[in-house]
Protein backbone atom coordinates (compact mmCIF):
# COMPACT_ATOMS: atom_id res chain seq x y z
CA UNK A 1 0.00 0.00 0.00
CA UNK A 2 2.89 2.18 -0.01
CA UNK A 3 2.23 3.36 -3.44
CA UNK A 4 -1.30 4.52 -2.55
CA UNK A 5 0.32 7.99 -1.27
CA UNK A 6 1.98 10.66 -2.90
CA UNK A 7 5.37 12.45 -1.80
CA UNK A 8 5.20 16.09 -2.29
CA UNK A 9 6.26 16.64 -5.68
CA UNK A 10 3.07 13.99 -6.87
CA UNK A 11 0.11 15.56 -8.21
CA UNK A 12 -2.96 14.85 -6.01
CA UNK A 13 -5.41 12.88 -8.42
CA UNK A 14 -6.96 9.57 -7.20
CA UNK A 15 -6.32 6.41 -8.86
CA UNK A 16 -7.68 3.47 -7.88
CA UNK A 17 -5.49 2.00 -5.95
CA UNK A 18 -2.90 -1.08 -7.02
CA UNK A 19 -5.16 -1.38 -9.62
CA UNK A 20 -3.50 -1.41 -13.48
CA UNK A 21 -6.62 -1.82 -15.10
CA UNK A 22 -9.92 0.50 -15.55
CA UNK A 23 -13.19 -0.38 -13.46
CA UNK A 24 -16.16 -1.53 -14.21
CA UNK A 25 -18.85 1.26 -14.69
CA UNK A 26 -20.58 0.40 -11.55
CA UNK A 27 -17.84 0.77 -9.57
CA UNK A 28 -16.58 3.77 -11.43
CA UNK A 29 -19.36 5.77 -10.35
CA UNK A 30 -19.06 4.99 -6.88
CA UNK A 31 -15.21 5.97 -7.37
CA UNK A 32 -16.32 9.57 -8.85
CA UNK A 33 -18.80 9.99 -5.93
CA UNK A 34 -16.07 9.12 -3.06
CA UNK A 35 -13.59 11.47 -4.97
CA UNK A 36 -15.63 14.42 -4.59
CA UNK A 37 -17.34 13.92 -1.97
CA UNK A 38 -15.41 12.11 0.55
CA UNK A 39 -15.72 15.06 3.20
CA UNK A 40 -19.48 14.43 3.55
CA UNK A 41 -21.24 10.94 5.25
CA UNK A 42 -20.96 8.27 2.55
CA UNK A 43 -22.85 5.03 3.40
CA UNK A 44 -22.37 2.07 1.64
CA UNK A 45 -26.29 1.55 0.94
CA UNK A 46 -25.55 5.54 -1.51
CA UNK A 47 -22.65 3.92 -2.84
CA UNK A 48 -24.77 0.83 -4.03
CA UNK A 49 -27.48 2.71 -5.55
CA UNK A 50 -25.18 5.16 -7.09
CA UNK A 51 -23.59 1.48 -8.65
CA UNK A 52 -27.06 0.36 -9.57
CA UNK A 53 -25.95 -3.05 -7.25
CA UNK A 54 -27.12 -4.28 -4.08
CA UNK A 55 -25.25 -3.83 -1.10
CA UNK A 56 -23.68 -7.40 -0.64
CA UNK A 57 -22.77 -7.40 -4.37
CA UNK A 58 -21.36 -4.02 -4.91
CA UNK A 59 -19.15 -4.49 -1.58
CA UNK A 60 -17.89 -7.67 -3.38
CA UNK A 61 -17.45 -6.20 -6.71
CA UNK A 62 -15.58 -3.28 -5.40
CA UNK A 63 -13.01 -4.84 -3.14
CA UNK A 64 -12.44 -7.40 -6.42
CA UNK A 65 -11.56 -4.59 -8.30
CA UNK A 66 -9.95 -2.18 -6.15
CA UNK A 67 -8.73 -5.34 -3.23
CA UNK A 68 -10.18 -3.11 -0.72
CA UNK A 69 -13.54 -2.10 0.72
CA UNK A 70 -15.49 1.14 -0.52
CA UNK A 71 -14.77 2.04 3.35
CA UNK A 72 -11.47 1.84 3.73
CA UNK A 73 -11.06 3.45 0.07
CA UNK A 74 -13.03 6.51 1.63
CA UNK A 75 -10.63 5.97 4.16
CA UNK A 76 -7.03 6.28 2.01
CA UNK A 77 -8.91 8.99 -0.47
CA UNK A 78 -9.61 11.56 2.79
CA UNK A 79 -5.82 10.52 4.81
CA UNK A 80 -4.75 11.23 1.17
CA UNK A 81 -6.92 14.78 0.85
CA UNK A 82 -5.37 15.08 4.46
CA UNK A 83 -1.77 14.74 3.51
CA UNK A 84 -2.31 17.78 0.64
CA UNK A 85 -3.71 19.96 3.82
CA UNK A 86 -1.46 19.51 6.22
CA UNK A 87 1.35 20.56 3.90
CA UNK A 88 -0.47 23.42 2.98
CA UNK A 89 -0.29 24.69 6.58
CA UNK A 90 -3.64 23.87 7.96
CA UNK A 91 -3.67 22.65 11.65
CA UNK A 92 -4.55 18.88 11.61
CA UNK A 93 -7.60 20.06 13.94
CA UNK A 94 -8.81 21.80 10.15
CA UNK A 95 -7.66 19.32 8.49
CA UNK A 96 -9.77 16.65 10.13
CA UNK A 97 -12.90 18.52 9.92
CA UNK A 98 -12.26 19.59 6.04
CA UNK A 99 -11.76 15.60 4.69
CA UNK A 100 -14.62 14.15 6.76
CA UNK A 101 -13.05 13.19 10.29
CA UNK A 102 -14.99 14.00 13.47
CA UNK A 103 -12.46 15.21 14.92
CA UNK A 104 -8.20 15.80 15.08
CA UNK A 105 -8.09 11.84 17.04
CA UNK A 106 -10.08 10.41 14.33
CA UNK A 107 -7.76 11.85 11.88
CA UNK A 108 -4.85 11.20 14.09
CA UNK A 109 -6.41 7.35 14.37
CA UNK A 110 -6.63 7.16 10.36
CA UNK A 111 -3.59 8.52 9.78
CA UNK A 112 -0.99 6.57 11.72
CA UNK A 113 -3.08 3.25 10.62
CA UNK A 114 -2.45 3.97 6.95
CA UNK A 115 1.05 5.69 7.36
CA UNK A 116 2.15 4.48 9.98
CA UNK A 117 3.00 7.88 11.89
CA UNK A 118 0.97 10.94 13.40
CA UNK A 119 0.39 14.12 10.85
CA UNK A 120 2.75 15.89 13.21
CA UNK A 121 5.81 13.38 12.34
CA UNK A 122 4.32 13.79 8.72
CA UNK A 123 4.64 17.51 8.49
CA UNK A 124 7.87 17.70 9.93
CA UNK A 125 9.64 16.10 7.39
CA UNK A 126 10.62 12.72 5.94
CA UNK A 127 13.05 11.90 8.47
CA UNK A 128 11.06 11.97 11.34
CA UNK A 129 10.16 9.32 13.41
CA UNK A 130 7.98 6.67 12.32
CA UNK A 131 7.78 5.87 15.80
CA UNK A 132 4.05 5.23 17.38
CA UNK A 133 5.22 7.08 20.17
CA UNK A 134 3.48 10.68 20.72
CA UNK A 135 5.93 12.24 21.78
CA UNK A 136 5.20 15.34 19.26
CA UNK A 137 1.56 15.83 21.28
CA UNK A 138 -0.03 15.79 17.74
CA UNK A 139 -2.57 13.38 18.87
CA UNK A 140 -3.21 10.59 21.42
CA UNK A 141 -1.81 7.31 21.59
CA UNK A 142 -3.59 4.18 20.43
CA UNK A 143 -5.68 2.67 22.39
CA UNK A 144 -5.87 -1.18 23.00
CA UNK A 145 -9.27 -1.97 21.16
CA UNK A 146 -7.72 0.29 18.32
CA UNK A 147 -4.89 -2.03 18.29
CA UNK A 148 -7.22 -5.00 18.40
CA UNK A 149 -9.04 -3.49 15.70
CA UNK A 150 -5.71 -3.54 12.82
CA UNK A 151 -5.27 -7.02 13.27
Amino acid sequence: MADVFHSAGEPASIRPFGVAQSVSHAVGGALRIIETSYAQPLSIEALATVAGLSVSRFAARFRSELGVSPHRYLCLVRVRRAQDLLRAGLPPSVVATEVGFFDQSHLCRHFRRVLGRTPRDYVDGPNAARSNSTSSGSCPGPREADTLALR
